[in-house]
């Protein structure tokens, strides 16, 4: 009798031990197959002002008729199609022909198409030039944009139009940014009714950022045509609207309209950056310092709803114009560290000014941990 009983109880140890070692081999194998946290990386690169003056319109012109801008962009295609979005200022019209370039711009459609072959997917078009060519041209840019098919925010046909699109909202696998974008004027020309262009009214700004926060965004970008031109640092006003912006809300600021580079600011551990200015992408302008900028690229990464701004750089171009002496070529917008065995010396020298210029600048004046990637 104690013999069976014996046995009964080494059989239930037994099976017990069995049971736990089962059930702790079961916990591995779910710690194991459970799912990570996903994980979203998205990259933005944003450039600075589109222009086109009479002599650009003039070089791109092929004899048939058309407009070619292929060349202009090809040496910086690589670069803007590598990130997942790419944005610019298109600071010029499509109100058809006669073209015009400064101080009433109105540029080839093509143009526009060689942009967007370029790799540019969103047209800012809140600048001071929007209304240049009044009613006829300002819708026609934002016709010939939706006929394309590229996105555009900034300037909108009615109010009607503007609170169905605006704030804009970009978004990818849960990551959502929101993008402002506006102008401190229109040159003194009335915006024709009904169209609406985005100013920097603090205001209806005040008013979009609390539309903005009801969209659930992780970052919010404000892109502020601003500042005065050729300064090369930010002006009082720029520093006293950047400071509003980050007290209401929003986390990075990238800005246009000086035509010249102004420096980049990293601040609070990467939470908050301020570029002051890009600079001209490409124009006819050849004052100092007006015919170089650089292009901003912000890579993102949400982990477990934190998202953090994962890395922070801008890559430095120049623009090459044609000779004098008959066009060789289109203008092109080439990187900074271009081979000097493709330029002539003119070249060379032009492209010697700008890059000596412009890295002193953001030497003596970059805030933070920015880093200037080469193309």
């Amino acid at each position: 009798m104690l013999t069976r009983l014996l046995l009964a109880v080494l059989m239930t140890i037994v099976t017990v031990s069995s049971f736990c070692s089962e059930a702790r081999d079961s916990l591995v194998v779910d710690s194991k197959s459970a799912k990570e946290p996903a994980e979203v990386n998205f990259s933005l690169l944003i450039a600075g002002d589109l222009m086109q003056h009479m002599p650009q319109i003039k070089t791109a012109r092929r004899r048939d008729g058309s407009y070619n801008y292929e060349e202009c962009f090809a040496g910086i295609k690589a670069e803007v199609e590598s990130a997942d979005v790419a944005i610019v200022n298109f600071e010029t019209t499509l109100a058809g022909p006669p073209y015009s370039g400064y101080p009433h711009f109105s540029a080839p459609d093509d143009f526009l198409r060689g942009v967007i072959n370029a790799g540019f997917d969103i047209m800012l078009t809140a600048n001071n030039h929007c209304v240049d060519t009044r009613r006829k041209g300002f819708e026609r840019t934002l016709k010939m944009m939706d006929s394309l098919k590229v996105e555009h925010l900034g300037t909108y046909r009615n109010i009607e139009e503007r609170e169905e699109n605006y704030p804009y909202l970009l978004e990818k696998d849960g990551l959502r940014i929101v993008l402002l974008n506006f102008t401190y004027d229109t040159n003194g020309i009335p915006v024709p009714e009904p169209c609406h262009v985005n100013l920097m009214d603090t205001v209806e700004i005040a008013a979009d950022l609390e539309k903005a926060r009801a969209m659930n965004p992780d970052i919010i970008i404000a892109l502020p045509h601003w500042g005065i031109e050729y300064q090369t640092l930010p002006s009082k006003e720029q520093r006293e609207m950047a400071a509003w912006l980050l007290e209401h809300g929003v986390d990075y600021i990238i800005g246009g309209h000086p035509h010249v580079a102004q420096p980049l600011e990293l601040r609070n551990d990467g939470r908050n950056l301020i570029a002051w200015s890009m600079g001209n992408l490409v124009s006819n302008q050849s004052d100092p310092n007006t015919y170089g900028g650089y292009m901003v690229r912000l890579d993102f990464t949400k982990c477990d709803s934190l998202t953090s701004l994962s890395d922070c750089s801008y890559t430095l171009y120049w623009v090459s114009r044609p000779p004098d002496n008959g066009y060789r070529h289109n203008y092109r917008i080439l990187p900074i560290d271009y081979p000097d065995s493709l330029l002539t010396a003119t070249e060379q020298r032009l492209r010697g000014t700008i890059r000596k210029n412009m890295r002193q600048l953001m030497k003596e004046h970059n805030v933070g941990n920015t880093k200037e990637k080469k193309m």
